[in-house]
């Protein structure tokens, strides 16, 4: 009997190499005669460059070169930003080494290239820069002012842009209810595991390049536009990368740097990232100020929901730096049905690191905002905010559904999804707790947060994208070559970075096939061996690079049943297949794919026409995105004397829809729910007034470790998508989206008795603290 491995819990194939050390990243690589390179750093936001004076670098022993970023001037380029959401936005140029002006606290304004690092390091300090101070741009709403200092020539603003769908100011006159609310979406540091880090060697004519990114095959294409060396002499490789967040969806100024100065020296270069050095210059996220107002009926129908952002882009526009924050103007609505809707944003530039993808990107924004006020709503009215939510979202037999702003929802069941959440949650049991707690004035209160989710995955039909004005396609390719022995090689243009697409996609290949899991190898993230694809982000790796595998796959059964017949005498309709073998119907003939692997290697008796291989590539692009969902519950004790929260339990129940390996997706929520908690209750960039960073270590930018998170129980409903044969919808944000508005929920809703309404993010000790405070002293003064 033959064992389905879709759906099996394996353990992943990459972990024993992770585990036990014998891994490649970035930085274990080295070349013969590898050079190392550091940079200095501006440290100041905003000010000119009168003086750079980097010859005292030049005379200390190992320096090999120096440099200012005029010596690049002629050559360095603008960093490419991929995705100009106006056809007005502002994109200024980017060098990637500062040649005039320096416009954040981190930006590169010279390096050292020396036979090691530290000696590189210590050579920083020989170089002199004058700086003519400019003034700083730090907050957002100031930063718009006609009066306010520039960040650039050209203004503080990047772009606006507006959504409009149905009669809003209809919808809102008159209406029995009106909610009011702003919130803040604090800035946030991605904080990968491994940091970044390049190697770049060179012939003399090409040039390699390793890097730990996620975007290998865009990181060739754009390092090829910025410099002009041509795409074919640029082989990029992405060794084992030690997550990314979307830190490393990027094209940063140290991988153009580090490829210009093997292509000035001649010799190969490297660069490792300090964690300080990281949190100053590996991309932001969030950043947002959310002006949110939602019109209702009295029992809590949603008429119309009106939103209204402000960005922060930072100094410049990074590869998707513009797309982020739009990326929620069809997801602000997430599962509600309404009359009428609208969605604004401005992008505004300040003296601050630039902002770009961090997971979910611009998901969790839309969902917190809609979460949060769907919890205003239901306090408005006095109804439970499960209830409230009820009587809005999108019931299952309306699918698919075509929502107020323009997208078609394939499959989903919101009803399914909440019931099995509140059943293993013990929601009525709970609320029963929660309201003794209040009857008895206990000072530690329990709040309880609702986060019913949806968001858009799989980046991709390419025709939607580029409508979007979005640079690039949203295709994946892939590549299966059956060997002569009967092992499989699959080429994948997905490149994981800690999501198990070796395992995954070795069992969806060993059910294609019909061969075993364990003669499938999996081969990824360099663009020699793998020359085409489009990377790994937005939750498209599955949904759209595992279903080109699938069609892949299909072409190499069809190759392999032309054979089959051929020798087997019969016509290939007669043929059947089933677990990787084919027989002649009503027949005992029958020969296994791997057998005809190597009857097409040895191509002794091939049928006229047909090539001595079954190998077969595929590209496949989406008619949709795919929509996961789920609902997640969040029960906090909040110390109402200390402002001390502490998550008693959680809960998720997601619907992915076709599930390939449960282990796999248990470790993505289990990932994602850690960050979105994070972002709650834990995470903040904090910049002073004069533009400087002062959450530059781990001491100062606080992580949660293990022993501040709950177990997580988690579960699943399945609503298969329609959009792709594997009936997928992908799962590696889905954590981070609905994670974030259900701890906040929680914690709002514990001391809404005690009139606060919200707490900006992270909801520290100290913040709820003084919450509670304002409202002892606004009720004292009443």
């Amino acid at each position: 009997m033959t064992v389905q491995e879709v759906g099996r819990a394996r353990r992943r194939k990459e972990d024993a190499k992770l585990l036990t050390g014998r891994t490649q990243w970035t930085d274990n690589l080295s070349r013969p005669g590898v050079l190392h390179v550091m940079f200095l750093r501006s440290p100041m936001a905003h000010a000119r460059i009168s003086r750079i004076d980097v010859s005292g670098a030049r005379d200390l022993p190992g320096v090999v070169a120096a440099f200012s970023g005029q010596d690049f001037a002629g050559e360095q380029g603008s960093l490419p930003c991929a995705w100009p959401v106006t056809e007005d936005i502002v994109i200024p140029e980017h060098p990637p080494m500062a040649v005039s002006e320096v416009r954040y606290v981190g930006e590169a304004v010279a390096c050292v290239v020396a036979t090691d690092r530290y000696r590189a390091a210590d050579a920083l300090e020989a170089i002199e820069v004058d700086y003519e101070p400019l003034p700083a741009v730090v907050d957002m709403r100031q930063a718009l002012a006609d009066d306010g200092p520039k960040v650039h020539e050209a203004g503080n603003k990047a772009f606006s842009m507006k959504l409009t769908s149905g009669d809003v100011e209809a919808a809102f006159r008159d209406a029995p209810v009106v909610i009011d609310r702003t919130y803040v979406q604090q800035r946030l540091i991605p904080s990968a595991m491994e940091p970044r880090a390049v190697l770049v060697d060179t012939d003399g004519e090409a040039f390699t390049i390793w890097s730990a990114t996620q975007i290998p095959h865009v990181l060739r294409v754009m390092l090829a536009v910025v410099t002009g060396i041509p795409e074919h002499k640029l082989r990029v490789i992405a060794p084992d990368v030690g997550g990314g967040f979307g830190s490393k969806l990027q094209v940063t100024a140290e991988e153009v740097l580090l490829l210009l100065l093997a292509r000035r020296l001649g010799k190969p270069v490297k660069w490792l990232e300090t964690r300080s050095e990281g949190n100053l210059t590996v991309h932001h996220g969030r950043d947002q100020i959310q002006h949110v107002r939602l019109a209702a009926d009295a029992d809590g129908r949603i008429r119309a929901l009106r939103v209204d952002l402000l960005a922060d882009m930072g100094a410049y526009l990074m590869l998707l730096t513009p797309g982020v924050p739009t990326l929620g103007a069809q997801m602000c609505n997430a599962i509600y049905k309404m009359d009428a809707y609208e969605f604004a944003c401005t992008g505004v530039f300040t003296t601050k690191m630039p902002t770009d993808a961090y997971r979910g990107a611009g998901r969790p924004e839309a969902t917190f905002v809609i979460e949060r006020v769907m919890d205003e709503l239901a306090a408005e009215i006095g109804v439970d905010p499960v209830e409230v939510r009820r009587r809005n979202w999108i019931r299952h037999d309306e699918f698919p559904f075509t929502t107020i702003s323009g997208l078609t929802y394939d499959s989903g069941n919101y009803e399914a999804a909440t019931e099995r959440a509140l059943s293993l949650f013990g929601y009525d049991k709970l609320r029963a707790e929660q309201n003794d707690r209040r009857d008895r004035g206990d000072p530690v209160q329990l709040g309880i947060g609702v986060s019913t989710y949806t968001e858009m995955c799989g980046l991709a039909p390419s025709r939607l994208l580029g409508a979007a004005n979005f640079g690039a396609g949203g295709w994946e390719h892939a590549s299966v070559r059956m060997l002569a022995t009967g092992k499989v090689e699959v080429a994948t243009g997905t490149t994981p970075h800690g999501q198990g697409h070796v395992t995954a996609w070795s069992q969806i290949v060993a059910d294609a096939l019909g061969v075993p899991f364990e003669d499938v190898a999996v081969l990824h993230g360099d663009t020699a061996i793998v020359p085409k694809g489009m990377d790994t982000y937005g939750s498209r790796s599955l949904a759209v690079g595992g279903v080109a595998v699938v069609r892949a796959c299909e072409k190499v059964r069809d190759k392999a049943r032309r054979l089959a017949a051929h020798l087997m005498e019969c016509s290939p309709d007669d043929l059947e297949f089933e677990a990787g073998t084919f027989t002649v119907r009503g027949t005992e003939s029958r020969r296994t794919i791997q057998e005809l692997a190597n009857a097409a290697f040895t191509a002794h008796d091939l049928p006229d026409g047909v090539e001595a291989r079954l190998d077969s590539d595929a590209t496949f692009d989406p008619e949709n995105f795919s929509f996961p969902h789920g609902t997640h519950l969040c029960a906090v004790e909040v110390d109402t004397e200390t402002g001390m929260v502490r998550i008693r339990s959680y809960v998720a129940v997601d619907d992915i829809g076709k599930v390939i390996n449960p282990l796999i997706v248990d470790g993505q929520l289990h990932g994602g729910i850690a960050q979105g908690i994070a972002q709650a209750l834990f995470e903040e960039a904090v910049y002073d007034a004069d533009g400087n960073l002062l959450t530059t270590t781990m001491a100062d930018y606080l992580l949660p470790s293990a022993a501040d998170l709950p177990d997580f129980a988690l579960d699943r409903t399945e609503s298969p998508a329609t959009s792709n044969p594997l009936g997928v919808k992908g799962v590696g944000e889905a954590g981070t989206i609905a994670s974030t508005p259900a701890v906040v929920n929680a914690v709002v809703d514990a001391l809404r008795p005690r009139g606060v309404r919200d707490i900006q993010m992270p909801c520290t000790p100290e913040r709820v603290w003084r919450a509670l405070a304002a409202q002892e002293r606004e009720g004292g003064q009443g």
